[in-house]
């Protein structure tokens, strides 16, 4: 923590709803002394602070990503980028350059594919082979819920017309009963991630490195981690201890899906010894993580009806099999935070929560848990107004709405059900509380292009792609509130941080510009120029 006093003026935003904006911040021992009008904050600064003037710019809180892979996100920034591709010539330019850059690596690394860029929307395993014959390809899909794979991979991996599908996972395969490249849900998670995402404790220690790096440098100062294990948070460990880790984290155990149930609730148990033991600090475990269902993409998402294709939809844990689980969690005291992204998904979990809430009724307890679901892309309209009287929070990415990355989406839940989808306002107007993340490296980690798509649900890369439902954009700063003030209370973090008031830990950000003046259009060129946390300024341009 800084020693420094600081005076900060120019145009702020506190995200704070009893003083939105403010002139002037002062701040001393690495937490904000005062805000209010510039003088005043002079006065409680002193003589002796140190300046930072805003100019033409303006002051926000740091971003507190409510929903991001930091560990993979590291890892990520050293694969191939494919995010961006919007065709199969594309991708193929993308692979061939990290080829290039990369010869001597023994497998072909990349994350991003979105399947509206291949060729019918359907990843295969001789695309690959046109490309990279000679070596194993690898790569995650964007949402990170299924793997594509050339053939050598699945020689490596061992796959054959024998192979069995896990629990919750599909290999996919070809009318004659032949492994097509295409690893979905479990599948790719408990096959393919244990050979691609090996690491030692150096590896993870760069990818730490470079995650939080890039979180610095575009102005974000706090992430919950969404898919926490013990590498993972050995490493964020041992970041904090050399003091290389200025940089909040709240994190979520993944509970994985096993034959037996007591298996599973094994790893609860776990999660709670985990939570006991990693109570303080900036890394922090908070609960478990649920994947219940898949994606729309991947036509594995919990659906109430079928996808357009015929494809049924069902979960990836079924209720009988979830609410041992959850409940367990729940008499634990860990928070809960559920993936569910279809409507039966998201109205199974709603299901098991209110049970939850009985049984705590029951026994008395009231203690508070702040359960979350992550993502809500499709949901049933008379399932939004339970989430609000259960506490729990919807904790939903704006990049995951970006019209660039959305025609087979909207495909496959067919035009009438596709219009409700990513329903934002319809959460606000139950009272839920909203907290927006990135959902990193699914997406890029940028807060700035994140906060343009919930200002304008348009896209920041490609101007001409048709925004879905324009009227469920947001205001600016009310966005830029489920980034930061929202986003921390969901996790418990409201009393350290996520508004600019006084007490709190000085974590800010000033960008060039003003996009509060300008419009949403400034947020797509506006730079970060310096980011402070607890006061201390860990990132300048």
């Amino acid at each position: 923590m800084s020693s420094d006093r600081l005076l900060v003026r120019g145009r702020i935003f506190t995200s704070d709803p009893s003083r939105p904006w403010a002139t002037g911040m002062a701040v001393a021992d690495g937490r904000v002394l005062h805000v209010g009008e510039e003088a005043d904050a002079a006065t409680a600064a002193g003589p002796d602070a140190t300046v930072i003037d805003a100019g033409d710019g303006v002051v926000l809180p740091g971003f507190f990503d409510g929903h991001a892979h930091v560990l993979a996100a590291g890892s990520a920034l050293t694969k191939a980028v494919l995010r961006p591709c919007t065709s199969m010539d594309e991708i193929e330019a993308e692979l061939r350059r990290w080829v290039a850059a990369n010869p001597d690596a023994p497998r072909v690394l990349g994350v991003g594919w979105v399947f509206s860029a291949l060729p019918n929307s359907t990843p295969h395993r001789d695309l690959l082979d046109a490309i990279v014959p000679d070596k194993p390809v690898y790569l995650d899909a964007s949402d990170l819920h299924s793997v594509w794979c050339n053939t050598k991979a699945l020689e490596e991996l061992g796959i054959t017309a024998d192979t069995p599908d896990p629990i919750g996972g599909e290999i996919v395969r070809d009318a004659n009963g032949v492994a097509t490249g295409h690893l979905q849900e479990n599948a790719g998670y408990m096959i393919a991630w244990p050979v691609i995402n090996r690491a030692s404790d150096d590896d993870n220690d760069r990818f730490v490195q470079a995650a939080v790096h890039a979180y610095l440098a575009s102005g974000t100062t706090g992430a919950v981690e969404m898919a926490c294990n013990r590498p993972g948070v050995e490493a964020l460990r041992r970041a904090e201890a050399r003091g290389q880790l200025p940089f909040t984290v709240v994190a979520h155990w993944l509970i994985e899906r096993c034959d037996e149930t007591e298996d599973e609730l094994a790893q609860v148990r776990h999660a709670a010894e985990m939570a006991q033991a990693h109570g303080e600090g900036r890394v922090r475990v908070v609960g478990i993580k649920l994947v219940t269902d898949g994606t729309i993409d991947g036509c594995t998402a919990g659906m109430c009806h079928p996808f357009t294709n015929g494809a049924p939809g069902e979960m990836v844990w079924p209720r009988e099999r979830l609410a041992p689980v959850m409940h367990l969690a729940d008499e634990l005291g860990l928070q809960i935070a559920c993936h569910a992204i279809g409507d039966l998904a998201v109205r199974t979990v709603l299901d098991v929560y209110e049970g939850m809430a009985e049984a705590r009724a029951r026994r008395g307890d009231t203690r508070e848990r702040r359960h979350r679901i992550e993502h809500l892309e499709y949901v049933d309209a008379v399932d939004v107004p339970r989430l609000a009287p259960l506490g729990v929070t919807a904790s939903m990415q704006p990049v995951h709405v970006d019209p660039a990355y959305l025609d087979n989406w909207i495909e496959l839940l067919g035009e009438e059900r596709a219009q409700r989808g990513f329903a934002w306002p319809e959460y606000l107007e139950h009272g839920t509380t909203l907290a927006f993340g990135t959902d990193v490296p699914t997406a890029a980690h940028h807060p700035l292009p994140n906060m343009y798509i919930a200002a304008t649900r348009r896209s920041p890369y490609v101007a001409e792609a048709k925004p879905l439902r324009p009227d469920f954009s947001l205001p600016m700063e009310q966005a830029v509130v489920h980034a930061t003030r929202d986003s921390a209370w969901a996790s418990f973090e409201e009393d350290r941080r996520g508004t600019l008031r006084e007490g709190l830990v000085a974590d800010f950000v000033v960008l060039d510009i003003d996009p509060f003046r300008l419009g949403p259009e400034a947020l797509l060129t506006a730079r970060v120029v310096r980011t402070v946390v607890d006061g201390a300024t860990v990132y300048q341009a």
